[in-house]
């Protein structure tokens, strides 16, 4: 369904002078997800599903964003490949929703379907590693699998839904690369999320200091 609902052409969105350079795979992409980007100084070009690295890459971006989208992530194995290729680059990734699943599968985990999906808003999350609680908007049928999570060292659970266990976020130990299940940009709210934007932004800021 991704392939479907994704763009036809490569385009961008924000300001040509901006400081920060972030590649977007389309799996159906949010517009707002493109304005919390471009209000924090990124020129966003956004790549059609089935974009290869190789194409992506000659954009040279500071960071990879992996976006949400309709459908079963385990049979798009396009884009699981894709962000094999992103991640051995070395370069910043975030993924939010089936960018977070294709994430996922790109490091090794499994998805399934729910039997029933998480739908609307205030759902609540616990960031494992603040401690802290979040009310977020959510809006997916499939979800990662803890199965064998336990069993490998390069990936971290990094958020947990508390009505039913289900893995909300991870990230990788070994690569700067992070997602979540659900949607901080989400317009009418909550916003208690936004703050991973700006997570993303410092590990891109970072990245490019190291390379200087």
């Amino acid at each position: 369904l991704s392939s479907v609902v994704s763009t036809k052409q490569a385009y961008t969105y924000g300001s040509e002078t901006a400081s920060i350079k972030i590649a977007a795979l389309d799996f159906g992409i949010k517009t707002n997800i493109l304005r919390c980007f471009a209000e924090r100084d990124c020129l966003v070009k956004v790549f059609p599903a089935k974009t290869s690295f190789q194409e992506i890459k000659a954009w040279q971006p500071d960071g990879y964003f992996l976006s949400n989208g309709p459908g079963d992530p385990s049979v798009m194995t396009y884009a699981v490949e894709t962000t094999k290729g992103i991640l051995n680059s070395g370069t910043p990734v975030f993924g939010i929703c089936l960018g977070h699943q294709i994430l996922a599968l790109a490091s090794g985990l499994k998805t399934f379907k729910m039997h029933h999906g998480h739908r609307g808003l205030n759902h609540p999350v616990k960031n494992l590693i603040s401690g802290l609680g979040e009310m977020t908007s959510q809006n997916h049928g499939f979800a990662v699998s803890k199965d064998g999570i336990e069993n490998q060292n390069q990936v971290e659970v990094t958020h947990v839904h508390l009505n039913d266990g289900t893995v909300m976020g991870i990230r990788l130990k070994d690569k700067p690369a992070f997602s979540v299940q659900y949607h901080p940009e989400a317009s009418p709210g909550p916003h208690d999320s936004r703050y991973l934007f700006d997570q993303f932004l410092g590990m891109i800021n970072e990245s490019k200091a190291i390379k200087v």
